[in-house]
């Protein structure tokens, strides 16, 4: 099933996308508690799920996918995790050894990330500049969504927790203008890029979540980045260095994970900061992943002051 969150007649739904149009869910299901979000449908588990798989060969009622605004799949995660390195070639291209040897898999672990869930925004909007960095760059992600609580679960059981996939693209803010005047401390570097993860509608989702049941095998997903629909990101998800099994077994070690929690898996090589092409205002990002549709945004002009906290 393709899952989405949408706005239609000046209300927040979620629905079942079909060749027909969409099956609105809370105006469709006739169960004691109406389901009105995906996540609400992910928290109460095989029952939701299962009730809502029938209604794609019941439905009657379809409204068109031109009359609503698709919005991210889950608008606020309780969790976003993001993964840094998880592509060889994206970390050699940032000069950036971070630890890599020939074999990766087996001399480090993944490196996870928090992002608060202000970050997420759904495809056709505009993402906004933020104040505190001149140079922003793109990141197109295979997104993860948890299904069910999962604590302390082996690689081998981990994609039974995955409710589904879509798209991410992992705006990234790559120069602080808080740097000015600063007197530089240890860890200053990393912080300085962790910041630049965590601005406003900085990690569009969407356009649908894709159930896991239909991607044959995750592990061999085509991506691609264009800007301007000009190429600059290309591979599949056979180069990542830790495949989601583990990704999502590694993080359910650290922290209970739970159902509508999103992981954002890594991007490939071909980002601006290698290339010095950064984003400009107006850019067009489109993003697409084999069987999870596109996700398409734009980014909006630069703000007319630039937030300089130690500006004397």
């Amino acid at each position: 099933m393709k899952l989405a969150t949408y706005l239609h007649n000046e209300a927040v739904s979620c629905g079942i996308i079909t060749e027909k149009g969409i099956i609105d869910i809370p105006s469709s299901t006739h169960s004691k508690v109406r389901l009105h979000t995906i996540r609400e449908i992910l928290v109460r588990g095989d029952s939701a799920m299962a009730e809502i798989t029938g209604l794609a060969d019941s439905a009657e009622d379809f409204i068109q996918i031109d009359d609503v605004k698709l919005l991210a799949p889950i608008p606020r995660p309780g969790k976003v995790i993001g993964l840094a390195g998880n592509y060889e070639k994206h970390i050699i291209e940032a000069g950036l050894k971070l630890g890599l040897s020939h074999s990766p898999r087996s001399t480090t672990v993944p490196r996870p990330f928090l992002m608060p869930a202000t970050v997420i925004t759904g495809p056709d909007t505009k993402i906004p500049w933020p104040s505190f960095s001149e140079q922003i760059d793109y990141e197109v992600e295979l997104a993860v969504v948890i299904g069910k609580l999962a604590k302390c679960v082996p690689p081998t059981q981990a994609l039974d927790y995955v409710a589904g996939y879509c798209i991410a693209n992992d705006i990234s803010a790559r120069s602080v203008t808080f740097m000015e005047n600063r007197r530089e401390r240890p860890w200053d570097e990393f912080f300085d890029w962790l910041n630049g993860k965590w601005a406003d509608a900085f990690l569009p989702m969407g356009p649908y979540l894709t159930t896991a049941d239909e991607i044959d095998d995750v592990q061999d997903l085509d991506l691609q980045l264009t800007v301007n629909d000009k190429v600059r990101q290309k591979a599949n998800t056979y180069q990542m260095i830790f495949p989601v099994a583990d990704i999502v077994s590694f993080l359910s070690y650290l922290m209970t994970l739970e159902p509508g929690d999103v992981i954002a898996t890594g991007t490939p090589e071909g980002v601006a900061m290698a290339t010095g092409k950064f984003l400009q205002p107006g850019d067009k990002i489109q993003c697409k992943i084999k069987n999870l549709g596109t996700l398409t945004n734009t980014l909006a002009d630069r703000p007319g002051q630039f937030y300089k906290p130690l500006k004397k």
